[in-house]
């Protein structure tokens, strides 16, 4: 398994990032700071060996790879309302033998609101929550925008951000480049996408307020008990000149796209608790697959390190 370590440990801004995700949605003891709310399934990818041209690493080639998925909603609120407009994640771990495993981690928005870590480490400081009316304030999001232009997309797609049907029926997008590496040690920059073959469906504002507080994670449970869920691996590749290290700019939507596999959910795990306590880390990667030059992807382990730390002290 293959973890590459960041350009410079930066601990002390992963910990004032922990930090600041604490004093945007409040401190819960024992729960991530982010995704807080959430479960795990049971899963397996059946990759179509499209990826194999590309790249060696093992769960991209031919064989089925047994893995488990979390779906969550971004707050660090585990009791925040499922009917809220906010980003929710898909993450996977894909299981290879020898107790190797790699993970994959997407949101339902498709870039980021930061372009390095320290841009981030302002953005929470502007979105943390007015003492008086519990929500950020508009100014203070404002000027942060002013000074960060390169967020506006991100910033959009946090407004814009559906209100889904279903966990099932959302897009995912994993935001950074990667670069896959074939049995050459060609180099090709991809970026990672999950479409759901339920379609994309969303709920409006009036239809979303009828709903229960825990209607997501009740509308799965009543799905899997009749039909697996199901979705598509899309992979962009890169063309010469497209940017790696910027997670707030997208590709051109003309770029070469695969489907390197159908990860099919078939119901919950039997440990909950055994899997809340993992940390999914999008540099948890396998031979064949190396971290691209986006300084943010390079430093989310650090923060996940100080986050899963402080939650396994029951913190």
């Amino acid at each position: 398994m293959s973890v590459q370590p960041p350009d410079g440990a930066h601990p002390q801004l992963a910990v004032d990032i922990v930090d600041r995700l604490e004093w945007v949605s409040g401190l819960y003891p024992g729960y991530r700071r982010a995704h807080a709310k959430g479960a795990c399934y049971r899963a397996v990818f059946l990759p179509t060996g499209a990826a194999a041209e590309y790249t060696t690493a093992a769960h991209l080639q031919g064989d089925p790879v047994p893995a488990t998925v979390r779906f969550s909603n971004f707050s660090g609120n585990p009791y925040i309302w499922d009917r809220t407009r906010s980003a929710r994640g898909l993450s996977v771990a894909f299981h290879l033998p020898g107790g190797v495993a790699t993970d994959l981690l997407s949101v339902s928005q498709p870039v980021f609101v930061a372009a390095t870590p320290q841009a981030f480490r302002d953005f929470l400081e502007a979105a943390e929550p007015n003492m008086f009316t519990g929500s950020p304030d508009p100014e203070v999001v404002r000027k942060y925008a002013t000074e960060h232009t390169e967020a506006m997309r991100g910033l959009r797609a946090v407004k814009n951000t559906p209100i889904p049907v279903s966990y099932a029926t959302l897009r995912y997008w994993a935001v950074h480049a990667f670069v896959w590496l074939d049995r050459m040690r060609r180099r090709t920059a991809v970026r990672y996408r999950w479409e759901p073959e339920a379609g994309v469906q969303q709920l409006s504002d009036e239809r979303a307020a009828e709903k229960s507080p825990t209607y997501l994670s009740d509308e799965l449970t009543e799905r899997l008990a009749s039909t697996t869920v199901a979705f598509q691996l899309k992979v962009q590749l890169a063309e010469p000149g497209d940017p790696t290290d910027d997670c707030t700019v997208l590709w051109p939507g003309d770029r070469t796209e695969i489907t390197v596999g159908r990860l099919l959910v078939t119901g919950p795990v039997e440990d909950q608790a055994k899997w809340d306590r993992r940390m999914f880390d999008p540099t948890r990667l396998v031979p064949g697959i190396e971290l691209s030059d986006d300084p943010v992807l390079r430093f989310r382990g650090q923060v996940y390190a100080v986050s899963h730390g402080r939650r396994t002290q029951g913190k």
